[in-house]
C-alpha cells in the first residue's frame, strides 16, 4: 500500500469516529523513525480509545500490520505505528501539553523564509 493510501485510510478512520483537529505533518528529513505523523483529538479518554481502535481495525482490514500500539490503557495519548505513518490520538489536554505540532512541524526559520519568498 502506498503512503498516500495509508494517510487517506487513517484520515478516513479518524473522520468516521468524529476525531477533531486532524493534522498531517511531513517529518521526512527530521527523523528516521517515520515519514508522516497524523495527529488528532478525541473528546475524552474513551473517545481517544475508540478512535485509535477504529484506526487499528481499518488498517488491519486493509492488510496493514501495525508495528505497535502504545497508550491504550490510559487512553489520553494513543500512538499507532504504521511504519511510514505514525498516528497520535490524544485528548485535547495531552495534545496541548505535548505540542507535537511545534516539536515536529515546520521549523520557524523555514516558515518565515517561505513567507518572505511568497
Amino acid at each position: 500500500m502506498q503512503i498516500e493510501q495509508i494517510k487517506s485510510l487513517v484520515i478516513e478512520a479518524l473522520e468516521d469516529m468524529k476525531a477533531q483537529n486532524i493534522t498531517v505533518l511531513d517529518v521526512r528529513g527530521r527523523t528516521s523513525v517515520t515519514d508522516w505523523m497524523i495527529i488528532a483529538n478525541g473528546t475524552s479518554n474513551r473517545h481517544v480509545g475508540a478512535v485509535a481502535s477504529n484506526v487499528e481495525e481499518k488498517a488491519k482490514h486493509a492488510g496493514l500490520r501495525p508495528n505497535g500500539m502504545e497508550g491504550r490503557a490510559a487512553a489520553d495519548w494513543v500512538l499507532i505505528d504504521l511504519i511510514d505513518v505514525v498516528v497520535h490520538v490524544m485528548t485535547e489536554q495531552a495534545r496541548h501539553f505535548y505540542d507535537l505540532e511545534r516539536l515536529w512541524g515546520e521549523p520557524k526559520a523555514d516558515a518565515e523564509a517561505g513567507k518572505r519568498d511568497a
